[in-house]
């Protein structure tokens, strides 16, 4: 936002200079009578009226311009882009059986919540069940994160199976070309991998290949996980295993790798100073010619 401010703003005080010497220090003019004086006094009253009022004028736009006007435009430049972040999300059916607990749509509240706060990351999307596919690809648009977020639900990837480890391949694809400092998976799951179409030492091997940590979350319920092999997926990528048994504590998770995978976004601040005192230095020398004029034309100073 642009804010007109001054450099010297104590100059103001010369203004009492000026009126002390308005005041003190008068001219003085000998005395010249004229008969008829009424008559030059209707043609010269305008033009003294005018005069006083030219005079502090061009004073005050004087004052104006020695302050230094300027408008500031404060300039930030964001050094590095954060983080970017592939949120693998189980959508089998055992995170929504009709008659128990939508563990879905308590995920789906926790992670806009984790969206909201990681401003400046990049984030993707990556839903699974029978099969993964890409809802999402990386973007800093959490709005638009958020939509596709709202529009996901149990069953859209199939109901049957629980593709862990396409999963981790495809979020692996979706992170291998970014260039953020950190590239961070975090999977979700209440169940354990039943889909062979890729190994699970492909996917570790790729995720190694590309620096990419992963955060397991094991989410207590029907599906029944694999600890051992969330755990570890997370150890031999660098993450962490984290395991939930209520919305709390799955909040807190999110809340834990949120702060453990913080974005420090350095930044440059520069204040870009446009200078205004041209303008009233103008105005004051308009002021002083006209008010020379008028002098000069009544014969008087």
């Amino acid at each position: 936002m642009n804010n007109i401010t001054f450099e010297h703003p104590y100059v103001i005080l010369f203004i009492i200079l000026f009126i002390i010497c308005a005041y003190f220090c008068k001219a003085k003019f000998e005395a010249i009578v004229f008969p008829h004086v009424f008559l030059l006094e209707k043609t010269s009253k305008n033009s003294f009226l005018l005069l006083p009022i030219l005079k502090w004028l061009s004073i005050i736009s004087l004052i104006i311009a020695l302050m230094s006007p300027i408008i500031e435009n404060r300039v930030i430049i964001q050094k590095n882009k954060g983080d970017a972040i592939a949120l693998l999300l189980d959508m089998s059916r055992s995170m929504h059986i009709p008659g128990y607990v939508n563990k879905f749509a308590m995920v789906k509240e926790i992670v806009r919540n984790f969206i909201k706060k990681r401003k400046h990351d990049q984030i993707g999307i990556v839903p699974f069940a029978n099969f993964a596919y890409v809802a999402s690809p990386l973007t800093y648009d959490k709005n638009m994160l958020l939509k596709v977020l709202d529009n996901l639900k149990v069953g859209m990837a199939g109901n049957t199976r629980t593709a862990i480890y396409d999963a981790l391949f495809f979020g692996g694809k979706l992170l291998k070309t970014s260039h953020a400092k950190s590239k961070i998976i975090i999977l979700l799951t209440d169940g354990e991998n039943n889909v062979q179409t890729i190994p699970l030492s492909v996917s570790l091997r790729f995720l190694k290949k590309y620096g990419i940590k992963v955060y397991t979350v094991g989410i207590v319920g029907d599906g029944g996980f694999d600890k051992d092999e969330l755990t570890r997926i997370a150890q031999e990528s660098g993450g962490k295993f984290f395991e939930a048994s209520s919305k709390k504590q799955l909040a807190e998770i999110y809340e834990d790798i949120n702060k453990l995978e913080k974005s420090e976004i350095k930044s440059s601040k520069y204040i870009q100073k446009t200078y205004l005192y041209k303008y009233p230095l103008l105005l004051s020398f308009i002021f002083l010619l006209l008010y020379l004029y008028l002098v000069n034309k009544r014969g008087v100073v």
